[in-house]
């Protein structure tokens, strides 16, 4: 009695709920602060219970035929301020089934948050919350909230000794009631509360109890969406995102970051406009530092509070599918965060993360490394990947910081890391979890994208699993967005000494599968904003950007835009600040966000531009080597019968005329974006919208045109077929 009264047994099933003694039952309950405890049977005779200890009550029964069960008696406890009458937590059996744990033992339970956290259930006639977690080495674990008074006396979990799953249903508890874990270690020490961590739902940060989430109420309209999207073959279709931060891509008129339903007005309709096929969002699972960007999750399974319920944000995902346009999630799998409330030292052991700081921390971030060797760790986050796919419909996953999952070494010095088995630097266990993963996505959910964030040259990211790859669809193209933007931000009149850095990214074009990126970790810490980077007077910068815009969308590869760079937002972004849409009143940035929504409609719509971005095939050098004149040209085809594409880039302030570039085909070639253009700001020069290729064979073609190469500009032309 002594332990119930202090909520340090942890067998309270033994001793709470209905018990048979002889011919005599007894009931327990613990209930501190009650003046008195009675049974009221079912047929409405009451009996009182005794008072065994401070806070635990005993009453005894006469024997009957089946014994005493939930729905045969209730609690009618006496309180300070009044009564309540409610079913025993203590007189319903487990819900977890022996093969539901032996599977989530074996690390094979397909659906883990079906099964654990917060759970809204009809039990009878009695609706309540069913809670579960995993706590193997904990002594005892309680589940607290704002329904019993955060008190870890009195729900008191039932324990599953080998699988370490902890388990209660609570009547009455419902949708919207706030809670957390209270646990002991297994010496016995009170732990800081936990938040679920299969929570789907949370407290508005910085608040960190976790949420009793209510079924999604959503009716969705997205079911042609997803018919159409399990049928794309997504490497010859058009793909360019829009990268967004949502708590800072636009405010209210108080000052504050738009909700989902708010998006879904003002956001949607934007990237309509705009003409990109996706936006991929920066984390949304929630966080507790919004210094981070999300990229700090604490809860993976629920979309941060921040910004509506989690049937607002499946509001928005369905509203972007009506609209056309797919939704890509940010997902971290690499690390978590070291909030006391999180999952640090769960049960009081380091049950998540490794032991050993040279495997469990991340010295760059501070956080904590993902145990991927541990069954239960490895379900807990393929659950997570395909909970945002199941439960929220979203499209695809970028899965950040892929590389220091990859390397046991990441970013460490000798010493400071533990070899894998065989002596190498590889993590064989997170290597293993990511092929899963995309084994896992590929064959349970037709047409979802999962993009690999890899900065290193780990060969086969994107090449299938059973050729030894891991098994992505895409990967980031680091080093070629390093290359041009280190080229971009060269004063003109040296770039021919370093013509290379825009060639060398097609030496390895085809070796994955790739997306080009110029994301928002290229407008952070002080690097300054793309249009800032670049050289030259205030029109020669909107020269340059326009140009290597129109250079990124013809080059082989899916593209990826960070928002504010469609429109050349000039300051650094930053987390706690809208973008300055105030600069659309100035033309210049207005013409570089109609150039944006050009390129891209050309992209949908030229079939050479995307349909080979992963052939060989699909590309041809033209003009490579003009170093002198800082000149590109390069041809792309789609296949038979499509009208290939010529892009000419111009990296110089200088105008070059009669510009002869060879071309497959004679006739007449148009001119179908000339970034120079005035309609962008530029100084509109260029060659009259179209102009006819003679039989001058030049640069190993039968034919050529002969150019008006406008100043840092970039022109794409096609054949006019229509008049052969």
């Amino acid at each position: 009695m002594h332990a119930l009264d202090l909520g340090r047994c942890n067998r309270p099933f033994d001793w709470l709920g209905p018990h048979r003694h002889g011919e005599e039952w007894y009931i327990g309950t613990v209930a501190h602060g009650a003046a008195a405890v009675e049974i009221v049977l079912s047929d409405g005779r009451t009996r009182p219970a005794q008072r065994c200890a401070e806070g635990v009550f005993i009453a005894v029964l006469p024997g009957r035929p089946g014994g005493y069960t939930a729905d045969s008696y209730r609690l009618r406890i006496q309180w300070p301020t009044g009564k309540d009458t409610i079913c025993d937590p203590y007189a319903f059996a487990p819900l977890l089934t022996e093969g539901t744990l032996r599977a989530f033992h074996a690390g094979e339970l397909s659906r883990p948050g079906d099964l654990l956290g917060a759970h809204v259930l009809h039990i009878g006639d009695t609706t309540g919350v069913h809670f579960s977690v995993w706590a193997p080495n904990a002594q005892r674990v309680s589940v607290v909230g704002d329904f019993n008074q955060w008190d870890g006396r009195r729900h008191v979990m039932r324990r599953h000794e080998q699988e370490g799953l902890w388990e209660i249903f609570i009547p009455h508890v419902r949708a919207g009631a706030l809670y957390k874990f209270e646990l002991l270690d297994r010496h016995g020490t009170l732990l800081p509360l936990k938040a679920d961590p299969m929570a789907r739902q949370t407290e508005m940060p910085p608040a960190t109890a976790s949420v009793v989430a209510a079924p999604l109420t959503i009716t969705w309209h997205d079911a042609s969406w997803i018919e159409h999207r399990a049928s794309m073959e997504f490497d010859y279709a058009p793909l360019s995102i829009y990268e967004v931060h949502v708590g800072s891509w636009q405010w209210d008129e108080h000052g504050r970051p738009l909700t989902w339903d708010a998006l879904a007005k003002r956001l949607i309709p934007y990237v309509q406009a705009q003409g990109f096929t996706h936006i991929e969002l920066l984390p949304v699972s929630e966080y507790p530092f919004g210094g981070s960007w999300g990229y700090q999750p604490i809860a993976m399974y629920a979309p941060t509070a921040r910004l509506g319920t989690p049937d607002a944000f499946a509001r928005f995902v369905d509203s972007c599918h009506v609209a056309g346009i797919g939704v890509i999630v940010d997902w971290v799998s690499a690390h978590f965060p070291s909030d006391e409330h999180g999952l640090r030292d769960f049960d009081g052991t380091a049950l998540y993360e490794h032991s050993d700081p040279r495997e469990g921390v991340h010295q760059d971030w501070d956080t904590l490394i993902y145990n991927y060797g541990r069954h239960e760790v490895r379900q807990f986050l393929l659950g997570s990947a395909v909970e945002w796919i199941r439960h929220f419909h979203i499209d695809g996953l970028r899965v950040d910081a892929v590389a220091s999952m990859l390397y046991r070494d990441y970013s460490r010095a000798e010493g400071e890391w533990i070899p894998n088995k065989h002596g190498g630097r590889e993590n064989l266990e997170a290597i293993a979890f990511l092929q899963e993963l995309n084994a896992t996505i590929a064959r349970e959910h037709a047409g979802i994208l999962v993009m690999a964030e890899e900065s290193t040259a780990w060969p086969g990211v994107t090449r299938r699993i059973d050729q030894g790859g891991l098994g992505f669809n895409y990967k980031w193209n680091m080093g070629w967005m390093h290359d041009c933007l280190r080229y971009m931000q060269r004063d003109p009149l040296y770039r021919r000494y370093h013509h290379d850095d825009l060639t060398f990214g097609m030496v390895y074009a085809y070796s994955e599968k790739f997306v080009l990126p110029l994301s928002h970790d290229e407008v952070v810490h002080g690097k300054g904003s793309l249009i800032a980077r670049m050289p030259g007077d205030r029109w020669q910068q909107f020269a340059n950007l326009r140009a290597f815009y129109g250079f990124m969308w013809g080059h082989p590869g899916k593209k990826l835009l960070f928002m504010g760079g469609e429109f050349a937002q000039q300051r650094e972004w930053h987390h706690d600040r809208p973008l300055d849409w105030h600069l659309l009143d100035d033309p210049l940035h207005r013409g570089m966000q109609q150039l944006v929504g050009d390129l891209n409609r050309l992209l949908i719509h030229e079939p050479a531009l995307h349909r080979a971005s992963h052939d060989p095939e699909g590309f041809q050098w033209v003009v490579g080597d003009d170093t002198h004149n800082s000149v590109y040209a390069f041809l792309r085809y789609g296949g038979e019968h499509v009208p290939p594409i010529l892009v000419v880039c111009n990296f110089t302030p200088e105008v070059r005329h009669r510009y002869r570039v060879g071309v497959p085909e004679g006739g007449i070639w148009r001119e179908l974006c000339n970034t120079d253009s005035g309609h962008y700001g530029g100084s509109n020069l260029g060659n009259g919208g179209q102009l006819h290729a003679d039989a001058n064979g030049q640069h190993g073609q039968p034919y050529s045109l002969e150019l008006l190469l406008p100043p840092l500009a970039t022109l794409i032309l096609r054949p006019d077929r229509s008049e052969a």
